[in-house]
C-alpha cells in the first residue's frame, strides 16, 4: 500500500431519466475541486461519481421511449460522461447501480443485516411521492398538499407490504455519533436540523422492497421483492470500492472521508445511511456535506424559480460551455454560488462576471506581462534569476493569506476563497498596474519598468497555483507561460509561499502569434 495519505470522496449519484442540468453540476464541481486539492496536497484520492438506475422513473422513462431499460441507462451513462469530461471532473470511477459487481454486493450487504435482525416484513400505509419514490409525512408537505421538491404532483395515498429495516432502532446511536463526531454533518444549518428531526420526532422505520416489479435488484431471502431505492442506491458508497468481494481494497478506502450531496438528502445520508452501516457493523463516513441549489434568477422580474425539469426551466452544462467555456463554468458557480447555501444563475450576471473576472481581470494580467516582456525584453527580465520581487502595495501577508485560503477550500467555502482572491491578491495588482502603467515606462525607462513587472507577476504566480483545483486547464496555461521552477505537476500550496521564482532570468515561455498574444479568455460582448 502507498504510504501516501488517503482522501475518499463521493458524490450523490444521480437519476439518468434526464440529462444533468446546471444544478446538477454544481455538486460535481464542488467535488472536483476538493478532489483536485487533495491530490495537489499529495493525497491518494478515490473521486467516485455514478447514475442511480434501478428506479421505477427510470424503467417508465425508458418504456417511453421504447427503449430496453438497460440500454437506456447506458446510453444515459454516456451522456453524463460527455458533461462531466467537458466540465474537466475528475472522477476516478462512474458507477452504474445496474451493474453486477453492484447487484452483487447489494445483495451480500441485505443478507447480512436480515440475519442480524434489523430487517423484517410488515406492512404500511402513508403518503407517497412518485417523484421522490419516497412515504412522506405531512410535516414533509406543503401547505398545499404537495411535495415541496414535486410541486404540481399530489402525493397520494399507498399501502405497501414488504420488508422494513428497524431505523427506529438507532436514534440513541446516532445522536451520539453527531456528539461525538461534531464534523459528520455539515454545515451546521443540516446538522441542527438533522439532531432537531431525531431529538424531537424520533425515527420511523424504513420500506426498503418493492413486490412485483422485473426492474431492479432481487432481495436475495425472497426474490418476489427487489431492493428499494435508498437500500440500493446509498450503498454504491462502498459496492464501487469492493465490498465482501476486495477486502484489500475496501479495508483502503472505507471509511469515506466525504460524502458530498444535495441538501434535499440529508436526512438520508446523515440518518438512514449510518444506521444502515452499524447494522451492517460498518464504521459510518467521516463527514457528510449537504450543499445548496443553483435557482434561476429572471433579470426582468427579479423572480427566483428552484431549476427542474418539471418546472420547464433546465438549462444545461453545454448550452454554458458552448457559449463562453468550461473555466468559465467553473469559476462562476465556485465564485458566485456559495456551496453550502444557494446560489443564482442568469445569463446576464453570467456574462458580466465572465468579462470581469476572467476576461478583464485574469486574463487580461496575463497577456499585458507576457507583451510586454516579450516586446520590450527580448521576453526575458535580467538580473531577475534567483531574486525576490519587490512586494506590491496592500498586497496581503502571504503565508496569512495562503492559510485561510488553505482552510476556505477544506471547508468546502469556496465562494469565500475565490471572492478573498481577486480582492486582496489580484485588485493591489490592477491598482499597482495603473498607478506605475510600464506600458508607458517601457517607452522611456525600461530599467525603472523591469521591476514593476517583476513584482506583478509574483502574485499572478500565486493566483495560478491556488486556483490550480478550480481553474485546472486556465490556471496552468498562464503558470506555464513564465519559466517558473517547479514543474506544473508538481505545484502544491506551500509553493505559493516562495518568493524566488526561478533560478534564472524569468523567462516568458508563452508565444506571440502575429505579434499578439492569443487571449485566454476573450471577452464577450
Amino acid at each position: 500500500m502507498s504510504d501516501r495519505p488517503r482522501f475518499f470522496l463521493t458524490t450523490a449519484i444521480d437519476y439518468p431519466n434526464a440529462k444533468p442540468h446546471i444544478g446538477t453540476a454544481f455538486e460535481k464541481l464542488g467535488a472536483d475541486v476538493q478532489a483536485r486539492y487533495r491530490r495537489m496536497e499529495g493525497y491518494e484520492v478515490f473521486f467516485l461519481m455514478g447514475n442511480d438506475e434501478n428506479t421505477v422513473k427510470v424503467a417508465k422513462r425508458a418504456i417511453e421511449l421504447g427503449k430496453d431499460p438497460k440500454a437506456y441507462c447506458d446510453e444515459m451513462a454516456g451522456n453524463f460522461k460527455e458533461v462531466w469530461a467537458a466540465l474537466n471532473i475528475s472522477f476516478d470511477d462512474f458507477i452504474q447501480t445496474t451493474e453486477l459487481r453492484h447487484h452483487r454486493c447489494c445483495q451480500k450487504f441485505i443478507r447480512k443485516v436480515y440475519d442480524r435482525g434489523f430487517i423484517y416484513k410488515g406492512e404500511y400505509a402513508g403518503l407517497y411521492c412518485e417523484g421522490c419514490e419516497a412515504f412522506k409525512t405531512s410535516r414533509d408537505l406543503t401547505p398545499a398538499g404537495e411535495c415541496p421538491l414535486h410541486p404540481g404532483k399530489p402525493v397520494s395515498n399507498r399501502s405497501e407490504a414488504g420488508y422494513y429495516f428497524k431505523l427506529s432502532a438507532f436514534g440513541e446511536r446516532l445522536l451520539a455519533l453527531y456528539d461525538s463526531n461534531p464534523e459528520f454533518i455539515q454545515p451546521e444549518s443540516r446538522r441542527n436540523e438533522i439532531i432537531s428531526l431525531i431529538s424531537t420526532e424520533g425515527l420511523q422505520d424504513v420500506l426498503i422492497s418493492r413486490k412485483g416489479e422485473t426492474w431492479g435488484i432481487p432481495i436475495p431471502f425472497d426474490p418476489e421483492y427487489t431492493i428499494y431505492v435508498w437500500f440500493d442506491a446509498l450503498l454504491n458508497y462502498i459496492t464501487a470500492i469492493g465490498y465482501e468481494d476486495d477486502a484489500e481494497r475496501f479495508a483502503k478506502w472505507w471509511p469515506a472521508d466525504l460524502h458530498i450531496i444535495g441538501k434535499d438528502i440529508t436526512r438520508f445520508h446523515c440518518a438512514l445511511w449510518p444506521a444502515m452501516l452499524m447494522a451492517a457493523e460498518l464504521p459510518p463516513p467521516k463527514r457528510v456535506f449537504g450543499h445548496g441549489f443553483v435557482q434561476l434568477r429572471n433579470e426582468a422580474t427579479g423572480e427566483v424559480q428552484k431549476i427542474g425539469k418539471s418546472m420547464g426551466n433546465v438549462i444545461e452544462p453545454i448550452d454554458i460551455i458552448t457559449q463562453f467555456s468550461a473555466e468559465a463554468f467553473r469559476l462562476y458557480f465556485l465564485k458566485e454560488c456559495p456551496f453550502p447555501s444557494d446560489g443564482e444563475f442568469s445569463w446576464v450576471r453570467f456574462r458580466e462576471k465572465y468579462n470581469a473576472d476572467l476576461a478583464n481581470n485574469l486574463g487580461n494580467l496575463n497577456s499585458r506581462f507576457i507583451k510586454l516582456i516579450s516586446d520590450n525584453f527580448g521576453a526575458v527580465l535580467p538580473g531577475t534569476g534567483g531574486r525576490s520581487p519587490e512586494v506590491i502595495p496592500n498586497s496581503p501577508d502571504l503565508p496569512e493569506f495562503v492559510a485561510r485560503f488553505r482552510a476556505s477550500v477544506e471547508a468546502l467555502e469556496y465562494d469565500i476563497a475565490l471572492k478573498t482572491l481577486w480582492e486582496e491578491l489580484l485588485a493591489p495588482v490592477n491598482k499597482y498596474l495603473d498607478d506605475k502603467a510600464p506600458w508607458k515606462m517601457v517607452k522611456t525607462d525600461k530599467d525603472a519598468a523591469l521591476p514593476v513587472l517583476f513584482a506583478s507577476v509574483a502574485p499572478l504566480r500565486v493566483a495560478t497555483i491556488l486556483l490550480k483545483p478550480f481553474l485546472p486547464a486556465g490556471a496552468e496555461s498562464i503558470y506555464n507561460s513564465f519559466s517558473f521552477d517547479i514543474p506544473w505537476s508538481e505545484v502544491r500550496y506551500e509553493h505559493a509561499l516562495e518568493t524566488v521564482m526561478s533560478k534564472d532570468d524569468l523567462r516568458v515561455l508563452a508565444p506571440l502569434i502575429d505579434g499578439k498574444v492569443k487571449p485566454l479568455y476573450p471577452r464577450i460582448s
